[in-house]
């Protein structure tokens, strides 16, 4: 299913042009008409491919990288929570101080981070409004036009829930032909948009699993976050809404084997419910995290000749996640660490500066570490075949996380007995012992070992309050700080929007 969708979404009848999130002129083509296109399902399928697309990012004209797997969406997402940093290594990752700053949870506006998530979000809205704008103007039937729009709104559904997310308030956009500037939204409109729009669709959504298309249960397992997180939200709590979308969701399983989930053809999983998707063969960008976080010298571990891709040694683990890992713990290997062997040889790499290639948990600071500090990045397969560009889809959803959300819900509700076994089928898939008490906090942990480096675990800190606290290199971080604040060159670009409350 996998490559029959990947090659709905490179040919798809449909294209849309890059848009910026407060264009909303962009100029639409298309390459052939729909007025008799779109009543089968495979039709369908092709209609919205363009729009499935947009979850791998793009990059702007003026350089800046909006890739959900790695620069810069991926990097915000985890560098602040307590997970990954990306540490300035002599000349190297300072980059004018941003990492830093997300690090230090010191949130600047001008930041690109900031701006990079904002526009990976409505780039992806601004396609789908202008392949929704087609569709109306077809001449299908309007029974047909509700069914291809129905996956569309889901996907834009999903942009504005990450926007929610982020940056609480933001402006709601639906007509591809309003002219002016968008308002901002308040969030509690921002979250009632997201509950309507995916409430309103789900019966004419697919109810079948299908691999990376928006389905009921897709719908149903973004319901469940907006309600795990409403507290957080609009200060009102639905843990039970969120223990009911969860068990709408069907036809998927634990895999047996955690790693399953991140081979580099990952979608012989049944756990993955949403991902974005790559494939090398069709030359699919964004995808190059491996990249990212490994050590030049890598390449001599993965392949004897050492013919194997560059890699910028820049993000990794930050100290103390690793150790947080029972040694039994399976997940623990999504963390490269120690002695790395070069192949040829049989004994550890030697680096151009020198150095032995072994990987250690410290990282001595933020701004001045060693190239070989922090533990590596290593969830997602890597072979020695590997291009710039990895081949595995990135995972946005699994049955993994319905089971933790179902769990922590019923346990906020007071029914533990309901949680326990719940925890315990993730603990047992992971190599771990039951447990037979449970707290808070060995929910904080199975949240952030089940989902290490899958971009969830700012959220999770959060809603746990635990973002607020100081840990490494970060003070105590303000309640305002829980969304981030709109973006510079956003604000310039609108003036009708305001920024976040208490930001500069």
């Amino acid at each position: 299913m996998k490559i029959n969708l990947k090659s709905v979404m490179m040919a798809s009848a449909i294209t849309v042009t890059m848009a910026a999130c407060t264009n909303l002129d962009e100029k639409l083509y298309d390459q052939v008409s729909m007025n008799d296109y779109g009543k089968t399902d495979s039709e369908i399928a092709t209609i919205v491919g363009g729009a499935y697309a947009s979850l791998r990012g793009y990059s702007t004209p003026e350089g800046l990288n909006c890739y959900v797997a790695s620069e810069f969406v991926f990097f915000l997402d985890e560098c602040a929570s307590d997970e990954a940093c990306i540490p300035t290594r002599g000349s190297d990752w300072y980059d004018n101080g941003v990492y830093q700053e997300v690090q230090r949870h010191d949130f600047k506006p001008g930041n690109k981070l900031f701006e990079s998530y904002w526009k990976y979000c409505y780039n992806g809205i601004t396609r789908v409004n202008g392949i929704i704008y087609q569709v109306d103007k077809s001449t299908l039937d309007d029974e047909s036009k509700e069914n291809v729009k129905a996956e569309l709104r889901g996907l834009r559904a999903y942009y504005y829930y990450l926007l929610l997310n982020n940056f609480g308030a933001v402006p709601i956009t639906t007509d591809f032909e309003e002219e002016g500037l968008p308002e901002k939204s308040t969030t509690a409109e921002v979250y009632e948009f997201v509950e309507s729009e995916l409430l309103e669709i789900m019966d004419r959504l697919p109810a079948a699993v299908i691999y990376g298309r928006f389905t009921q249960n897709v719908a149903n397992g973004v319901l469940a976050r907006l309600y795990l997180n409403s507290e957080v939200y609009i200060d009102t709590p639905r843990w039970q809404d969120c223990i009911d979308a969860c068990n709408k969701i069907n036809g998927y399983v634990l895999e047996n084997d955690y790693y399953t989930n991140f081979k580099q053809k990952n979608e012989v999983s049944r756990e993955i419910m949403f991902a974005a998707t790559f494939d090398q063969a069709m030359n699919t960008v964004g995808n190059f995290l491996a990249r990212m976080t490994y050590h030049g010298y890598q390449k001599f571990a993965v392949d004897p000749a050492g013919i194997w891709q560059w890699s910028a040694n820049g993000i990794c683990a930050q100290p103390g996640l690793y150790s947080s890992f029972d040694e039994k713990d399976i997940r623990r290997k999504s963390l490269l660490i120690g002695e790395q062997i070069n192949l040829s040889t049989g004994s550890v790499i030697i680096t151009d500066r020198g150095e032995q290639l072994i990987y250690t948990e410290e990282v001595n600071s933020i701004s001045d570490a060693g190239n070989v500090e922090g533990a590596r990045l290593h969830k997602y397969e890597i072979l020695a075949t590997d291009k710039w560009e990895a081949d595995n889809d990135w995972v946005l959803m699994r049955y993994g996380e319905i089971l933790m959300m179902m769990a922590e819900a019923n346990f906020r509700l007071g029914n533990t007995a309901a949680a326990l076994p719940l925890i315990n089928q993730i603990r047992n898939r992971a190599g771990l012992d039951d447990l037979t008490t449970l707290t808070i906090e060995d929910i904080d942990n199975e949240w952030k070992h089940e989902f290490v480096f899958e971009g969830l675990r700012r959220t999770v800190n959060i809603r746990f309050g635990t973002f607020y606290q100081p840990w490494w290199e970060k003070g105590e971080t303000e309640a305002y700080k829980k969304v981030y604040p709109i973006p510079t060159n956003v604000l310039a670009l609108n003036p009708k929007l305001e920024q976040n409350p208490d930001y500069q």
